[in-house]
């Protein structure tokens, strides 16, 4: 049966079952006693729901998906967006839409019908929540996601979408970011490509370069010809076009861009269309988790791209590399947002207990001048005569000091730090390890993000503010001294950790899962019932 004559039927089950009653009218006899069998049903199904219980009390009882008019419009709204689920990379079955349209089919009754709308508000909370702010509780799948997804009133959802044009309401909870709408295209279009057969044969030659030729290097041509990275053509040797979209493929999955399709490039060329669709579908779930405003400035820190940037209007103005939290569970970093209120020039670094007491209390059982670039205080801020303790009676949690390293280039946190107070004790900071920049990948701090260019950093932030911002920077510099600089506009700051994202063209970038992150993510929306399709057509 075709849903045009499912829906006719249902309409005349409607108007057969409520009558006028179902507009507001009152009606003796048989009508009434209809509506007030609908009534109850309703009352009894929604007892289970305190929100849409509180929501049917509150206008009387009465259909918001099964009488007439607008119901009929908000009918037709939750149908077809029930149909996009699946688009959306959210788990279609949670809804059961085929079980819904038979529930709206064999409804006969005015109880059947009291009971079905019910249902039908019950589904609808359900999708409406997972498209705005997703299918997962994030802090569930993985403790160091502290974001704090912006979860709406569950009540405000009824009684908004009953005021408002359905379509356009179900068009808005999504995020309106261009970032969610080209990742939904890439997933579209690589559901094609799954159902195409995704990119080919893997390529079982572990390096290839320029020069080479064979059955691997043909392997390696028509692999970046399928991705998009290669104009097709006949060649069969690696020649400067082929190292070139080697470049292209590097560029576009954070490796180092030579041109040479060395063991990091070949194992990323390998994944296969699937993982990368997992990717995106898991980046699309992220991004609903940050379905919020995100300020018109707005600092954002990619950790698997271990890159900060400056967002201006939807524009990178600023962006400098980074090295992020190590790969040890104590020491990676967290997702959060939060808001950057100021920064500290010449920063002393106060060491954190864990740091004090698991990598320099051993140091100092050994020898009580060892880590002698750290100021070691008691309680009460006074500076401790190394000489005079015996550090081999504490232990981690009786070690009764603090330590603090001064101010200095050899600093821990370099000449600047900028803070977002936040309970996790997170910042951004300059450092002295400058070497580690260079680095493919970036994960080997204690937590806190390290930034290549923190000065420039700075003077971006500061350009809002000052009309010489290298020159206020460096007066506070050249002190030597703690200094602290408020930004007059706090800036919004989000730690984000994206394996998928798409670049300032909307081409699409990826990047390894570092933290394992997004598998652990996957694996959630897989159990929760979201699976990979393949689309003809």
């Amino acid at each position: 049966m075709t849903f045009a004559l499912i829906k006719r039927r249902f309409l005349m089950n409607c108007l057969g079952a409520l009558g006028l009653a179902v507009a507001g009218l009152s009606a003796p006899g048989p009508a009434t006693a209809q509506v007030t069998a609908f009534k109850q049903a309703v009352a009894e199904a929604a007892a289970r729901d305190t929100d849409i219980a509180a929501f049917y009390q509150s206008n009387g009882y009465a259909p918001l998906w099964t009488g007439q008019g607008d119901d009929s419009r908000r009918r037709a709204a939750l149908l077809r967006a029930l149909a996009q689920a699946g688009d959306h990379g959210l788990p279609a079955a949670r809804y059961d839409l085929a079980g819904l349209r038979a529930r709206m089919e064999a409804a006969r009754s005015p109880r059947d019908l009291g009971r079905l709308d019910v249902e039908m508000s019950r589904v609808f909370l359900q999708f409406a929540r997972d498209l705005q702010t997703g299918v997962l509780v994030p802090s569930r799948v993985d403790s160091a996601i502290v974001r704090e997804v912006p979860y709406r009133d569950r009540a405000s959802y009824l009684t908004n979408f009953a005021k408002s044009s359905p379509n356009g309401f179900f068009r808005a909870l999504p995020p309106a970011t261009n970032e969610y709408n080209t990742l939904m295209k890439q997933k579209l279009d690589m559901e094609r490509l799954l159902a195409r057969g995704g990119w080919g044969p893997t390529i079982a030659s572990k390096m290839l370069e320029p020069g080479q030729s064979g059955p691997a290097v043909i392997a390696l041509r028509n692999r970046l010809v399928a991705m998009g990275y290669l104009e097709r053509t006949a060649v069969q040797t690696y020649d400067t076009a082929m190292q070139d979209a080697v470049r292209q493929f590097q560029t576009a999955h954070g490796l180092a861009a030579d041109g040479v399709a060395g063991p990091a490039t070949m194992a990323e060329v390998n994944v296969g269309v699937q993982a990368r669709l997992q990717s995106v579908i898991v980046a699309m779930e992220r991004e609903r988790w940050l379905n919020t405003e995100r300020g018109r400035r707005h600092i954002l820190v990619n950790l698997t791209d271990f890159t900060a940037k400056i967002i201006d209007n939807d524009k990178v103005t600023f962006e400098t590399r980074s090295v992020v939290g190590a790969t040890q569970s104590d020491r990676v970093t967290p997702e959060f947002s939060d808001v950057m209120e100021f920064m500290v020039v010449n920063p002393s670094w106060y060491v954190p207990r864990s740091i004090a007491t698991k990598e320099y209390l051993p140091a100092l059982k050994r020898n009580p001048n060892a880590v002698s670039h750290i100021e070691i205080t008691d309680s009460r801020g006074r500076k401790v005569n190394r000489g005079a303790v015996d550090f081999t009676q504490f232990t981690e949690r009786s070690f009764p000091f603090s330590m603090r390293q001064p101010p200095s280039r050899g600093n821990a946190l370099g000449l600047v730090k900028f803070m977002f107070p936040n309970k996790y004790n997170i910042y951004l900071h300059d450092t002295p390890a400058k070497n580690l920049f260079s680095r493919e990948v970036r994960a080997f701090s204690h937590g806190c993000v390290r930034l290549a260019d923190p000065f420039d950093f700075a003077y971006a932030l500061l350009a809002k503010q000052t009309a010489n911002p290298q020159g206020l920077f460096k007066a506070k510099l050249a002190t030597g001294v703690e200094q602290r600089i408020n930004l007059k506009e706090p800036v919004p700051v989000h730690i984000i950790y994206r394996t998928a994202f798409t670049d300032a063209r909307g081409a699409a970038q990826y990047r390894r899962d570092i933290y394992g992150r997004d598998a652990r993510i996957w694996n959630a929306l897989a159990k929760a019932g979201v699976a990979l399709r393949a689309v003809q057509g």
